[in-house]
């Protein structure tokens, strides 16, 4: 891959001055080879080889980081979903999450995604325990991630899953009360989940992976704002697509390189680059601010789902011209509270939860990181999650929802869920209740989109 001077002092000038950074390398390993009935023998076989590929990790990224000037913000780990490789009961999914836990603070691991099921067409036993272990999960330990496909275009919505796991959402605010519930910001809910995403806490290491693959995740906000302060507003929107794709370009090649140095000397695969616009509550790195600079006055006003559209096509067309190995999520996050000009929005009553809804439509994920009333009923959340895994599911994509209720407080308050998760307003949520449809139960038959050839 050749690079120009005139692209590296570019490169250079996005790191310095509009927050260009490598967000996430993730590691995905498979624990398949270490499946066993007695939970001890699991837990060694797993530590042993989860050593292996980790412990190296965090030295090499600091190397890269310092030989190529490029800021890496977390280093994490996504193992096989742990329901595939492991059938217990709620007291040994505990244990388990306190056993990698501990091994992911000795690696030096950021996070560990992975504690995960697929459910979209029913659950066992044990997954139904997992589920159950949830808010205890997320509560006791500082790394562990978790995440639940409960529906796909090909198989419909399972309504039951979406219920019980809404109501473990409930425990774990309860458990982590003293800090707004931020427990359930580890809890991802999936329609249609990628298998080679490698942010958290959504991340997990696919059936269909290597044994052991390093995907990375880029993210250019400040980078996007950056370019469309400096052409100003008399572009069209065609002109301005392309000027978005050529950034999503270069901040590709640049991924992409690193992620394959990273590799290379881990001696393991590379697998993808994930070069989603994540934001950061920190000024100048908004994905809402971009949005305004393209022409709404602010986020959620009339014109931002199709602002947001444009945007999220053109970022990845960028990025599959500049690497075949584009993958993950690829496109724009909208997490409320992470993203400071998007919270503020929310304050200032110009973007509602239904007109998130709205723009999830088109954008990579989903309702993210939103901060709910305390008293939000499960049935309520469910219905909220339901509503979300319908968009995927009908339009054959990606969508998710990381849903906290914040215990004690109403709408229109502040939730506090410092650093990367920053701080969110409470948004308001429709009184009327959906009770009586989710305690039907049940599967939400897939759509006739599932019959695609």
């Amino acid at each position: 891959m050749f690079i120009s001077p005139e692209e590296i002092l570019e490169t250079i000038r996005m790191i310095q001055l509009e927050k260009l950074d490598i967000r996430t390398v993730t590691i995905g390993i498979s624990l398949v080879d270490c499946t066993d009935s007695s939970r001890a023998k699991f837990i060694k076989k797993s530590r042993e080889k989860i050593f292996r590929f980790g412990k190296k990790f965090k030295t090499n990224l600091l190397e890269l980081e310092k030989e190529f000037g490029l800021p890496i913000v977390n280093a994490r780990l996504a193992i096989t979903p742990i329901s595939l490789v492991f059938a217990g009961d709620e007291g040994d999914y505990r244990a388990i999450a306190r056993d990698f836990d501990q091994l992911a603070a000795e690696l030096q691991i950021d996070f560990l995604g992975g504690f995960s099921a697929l459910v979209q067409k029913g659950m066992t036993q044990s997954e139904k325990s997992l589920i159950k272990a949830l808010p205890y999960i997320l509560s006791e330990n500082q790394t562990i991630c978790s995440s639940f496909n409960v529906a796909s275009t090909r198989s419909g919505i399972n309504v039951d899953a979406v219920y019980l796991i809404s109501k473990k959402i409930k425990e774990a605010a309860s458990l982590s009360k003293e800090h707004d519930g931020i427990a359930c910001a580890k809890l991802v809910v999936f329609a249609n989940a990628p298998e080679d995403n490698p942010f958290m806490a959504g991340a997990f290491h696919g059936v269909g992976e290597a044994d052991a693959v390093l995907n990375i995740g880029v993210s250019g906000p400040g980078v996007v704002r950056a370019a469309l302060e400096k052409v100003g507003s008399d572009l069209s929107l065609n002109e301005l697509s392309e000027e978005i794709k050529k950034l999503a370009f270069k901040v590709t090649r640049m991924g992409e390189l690193i992620g394959r140095e990273a590799a290379k000397r881990l001696g393991i695969a590379f697998g993808v680059v994930d070069l989603s616009l994540a934001p950061t509550p920190f000024p100048g790195d908004s994905v809402a601010e971009i949005l305004e600079l393209i022409g709404v006055e602010k986020m959620g006003a009339p014109g931002s789902t199709a602002a947001l559209m444009m945007l999220v096509d053109a970022v990845k067309k960028g990025g599959l011209m500049a690497s075949s190995r584009v993958g993950g999520l690829s496109g724009a996050f909208i997490p409320v509270s992470e993203d400071k000009m998007t919270a503020e929005a929310v304050e200032a009553g110009a973007l509602s939860l239904e007109k998130l809804e709205a723009m999830t439509s088109v954008c990579s994920v989903g309702l993210d990181m939103i901060a709910l009333p305390g008293d939000t009923s499960a049935e309520t959340i469910a219905g909220i999650i339901l509503d979300e895994m319908a968009i995927g599911v009908v339009n054959n994509k990606t969508t998710a929802c990381r849903l906290i209720p914040v215990p004690g407080k109403k709408a229109g308050e502040w939730a506090e869920f410092g650093g990367l998760l920053g701080k969110s307003p409470i948004i308001k949520v429709n009184s009327f209740s959906c009770q009586n449809f989710v305690k039907r139960g049940g599967i939400i038959p897939a759509t006739l989109t599932s019959l695609r050839g």
